[in-house]
């Protein structure tokens, strides 16, 4: 899974860095309508994959040493942080995501991506009692009822407000996906 580009340009000369109102090239078809928008949940990416090993998404600051045994996806050129997946056993989330998986019982999962949150993870924003995953290809599905930067500004802000909502990743049909988070926009 390489990292999923924001919707709108990030202002790098501020800090934090927020979002202008200017869409980010190949972006441009989340407000053409062409995707679906799900919750963005907030807590930790992992997957797993098509051998049945489960992965922890890491992302490595320049000029630290990967970790052993990590796969890299990719490189932030604004950042200059490697972005890659280390095995969820040498992760630190790796307690909790045993207790999310044991919490599930036994189950048929399918290979892809999962959101781990709970309790130790990130401060617990999705206020929940126990670890769980939640599965990205099943995420809630949102109204964005008017698609440009002031629409999905509004609609961001007011999903956060009622439930600490993170944001929105839309999802085309192709595979492409985009994300906005409530903090890409500066605080009113």
């Amino acid at each position: 899974m390489q990292k999923i580009p924001t919707v709108f340009v990030r202002d790098f000369d501020n800090n934090p860095a927020h979002v202008l109102p200017e869409v980010t090239p190949g972006c441009e078809w989340v407000l053409t309508g062409e995707g679906q928008a799900t919750r963005k949940y907030d807590g930790t990416c992992v997957m797993l994959d098509e051998a049945g090993k489960w992965w922890a998404r890491r992302e490595v600051k320049p000029r630290k040493p990967v970790p052993p045994n990590y796969a890299v996806l990719s490189v932030d050129t604004e950042t200059g942080k490697t972005i890659g997946w280390e095995p969820i056993d040498q992760s630190s989330f790796a307690k909790f995501h045993a207790e999310a998986l044991q919490a599930a019982g036994p189950s048929e999962r399918t290979a892809g991506t999962f959101e781990l949150i709970g309790p130790k993870v990130n401060g617990n924003p999705e206020e929940v009692d126990v670890h769980r995953l939640v599965e990205h290809a099943a995420a809630q599905h949102v109204s964005v009822p008017e698609l440009t930067f002031d629409g999905i500004r509004s609609t961001v802000l007011a999903l956060a407000a009622v439930d600490g909502c993170e944001g929105i990743v839309w999802h085309h049909t192709d595979g492409r996906m985009a994300k906005i988070k409530a903090r890409d926009f500066p605080k009113a």
